[in-house]
């Protein structure tokens, strides 16, 4: 019998190849199908190309060269077909102000760098994207994400 489940899907916008791999393996380990771009610019043309099969969740870098994560959330929300679409920035301390214009642009949530795996986890639990967890399940009920992801303690 096949299996009817729409897949959830995500997107990690991020100039660093090390933190999209990062995220890509906590949202994988989630059971996410994980898409990437390298800037916003690119990030909107992954978005073009994926039609109606659209990720339900996208993290953002706030700073990136072609476009930046405050322009990628002020094109995406300018689109009525991808509002829908949860917006989760991720920036350094010293970003506080763009943070602020971000979710006051439209993005939904944000979490500033270098972060813990548990901290990222929290965030989804927060936007309610997190599959491996019930509202009122423990951290220490949460599967492990890979024999490759960093340790419960790291920073990313």
């Amino acid at each position: 019998m096949a299996d009817l489940r729409v897949p959830l899907r995500a997107m990690v916008v991020d100039d660093s190849r090390v933190m999209r791999t990062l995220q890509r393996r906590e949202l994988s380990a989630l059971g996410y199908e994980v898409h990437e771009a390298a800037d916003g610019r690119a990030a909107l043309d992954v978005l073009t190309g994926l039609g109606a099969d659209l990720p339900v969740l996208v993290t953002v870098d706030a700073t990136m060269p072609v476009m930046g994560g405050l322009a990628f959330v002020e094109q995406v929300r300018a689109r009525p077909e991808w509002r829908s679409i949860t917006l989760f920035v991720v920036a350094t301390e010293d970003e506080h102000d763009l943070l602020v214009q971000a979710l006051a642009a439209g993005a939904h949530e944000y979490l500033t760098k270098p972060f813990a795996r548990e901290a990222f986890r929290e965030k989804l639990d927060v936007l309610g994207f997190n599959p491996s967890r019930s509202p009122d399940a423990s951290p220490d009920a949460s599967p492990d994400a890979s024999p490759d992801a960093s340790p419960e303690g790291a920073r990313v």
